[in-house]
């Protein structure tokens, strides 16, 4: 991995949750490479294990550590033991999110046949079940919110720390379909500007990213066909999409190492910035 400029985080201690996810990986390596002391928390161990035999390839210093973010007993443990390892947080990464079929339409447009049950396939809004909602709502709120109660008691004490949530494109316009996912990423960007604003007397800065479209695993089999061309949803996204094509996860990390840095962006605080080749700025004409 090639940094996209150079910088150091040597003596800083990053922490990144959904750290083991495609995009979530890419800056943990990133951090990594910078210097930094990385710990990072997911649910699997198994997929923890490859990240820290692929830092030590790097010669990184990176520990993997299995945690339910919504769970802040178990994250409180986590942090002691981080503190043990690696020192007390500089760096969090809020990483952990992700949707649920629960919480999703299977159409863009309601009609009124889909009360009457005429196609028993079809999910409309009146068929999204509770416990769905809840849970993507309570993964990317929550997930955000609790994991920053948790480690940036330690980032009160520091002259200079950095946290870096993950919103949506879909906060600031929601996709159809995705309704719960949607209203998650938006409540995040909305806390990323109150954190913003409660921390600003100490030395935390809050801000976020939003990434476009990149494939994951969790998306691929829903933009990519068998045959590995677009499915139609996806090549809705790249025609609304001027770069006409998906953000690749190695494009999202020279972002966060700026906000990171608090010599290169120790006055930016509060924002929420696009990453979406263009996305954001097209009408569709």
């Amino acid at each position: 991995m090639n940094l996209p400029f150079q910088m150091s985080l040597k003596h800083k201690v990053a922490i990144v949750t959904g750290g083991s996810g495609v995009l979530g990986r890419s800056l943990v390596m990133a951090l990594a490479e910078a210097g930094a002391k990385v710990a990072v928390l997911g649910r699997t161990q198994e997929k923890l294990s490859v990240i820290e035999e692929e830092a030590d390839r790097l010669e990184g210093e990176v520990k993997g550590f299995s945690v339910d973010v919504l769970n802040k007993k178990h994250l409180e443990k986590v942090r002691d033991d981080i503190r043990e390892q690696f020192g007390f947080c500089d760096i969090l990464i809020n990483g952990a999110g992700g949707n649920h079929h629960d919480g999703t339409t299977s159409k863009d447009y309601f009609d009124k046949s889909d009360l009457e049950g005429v196609k028993k396939d079809v999910k409309s809004f009146f068929d999204l079940e509770p416990e769905g909602i809840n849970y993507v709502l309570q993964l990317n709120f929550l997930g955000t919110l609790l994991p920053t109660q948790v480690f940036a008691e330690d980032m009160v004490h520091k002259k200079a720390a950095s946290i870096v949530n993950i919103s949506s494109m879909n906060a600031f316009s929601p996709l159809t379909r995705i309704p719960a996912y949607s209203g998650a990423k938006a409540a995040v960007s909305n806390f990323t500007q109150w954190l913003a604003v409660h921390f600003s007397q100490t030395g935390i800065r809050v801000n976020a990213i939003a990434p476009g479209f990149f494939l994951t695993e969790q998306n691929y089999s829903l933009l990519v066909t068998e045959e590995g061309s677009p499915t139609e949803r996806a090549q809705k996204i790249l025609n609304q999409t001027p770069m006409n094509r998906f953000g690749e996860a190695e494009e999202l990390k020279g972002t966060v190492l700026w906000l990171v840095n608090d010599q290169a962006s120790s006055f930016v605080n509060g924002v929420v910035i696009p990453i979406d080749g263009g996305f954001s700025a097209y009408s569709g004409v």
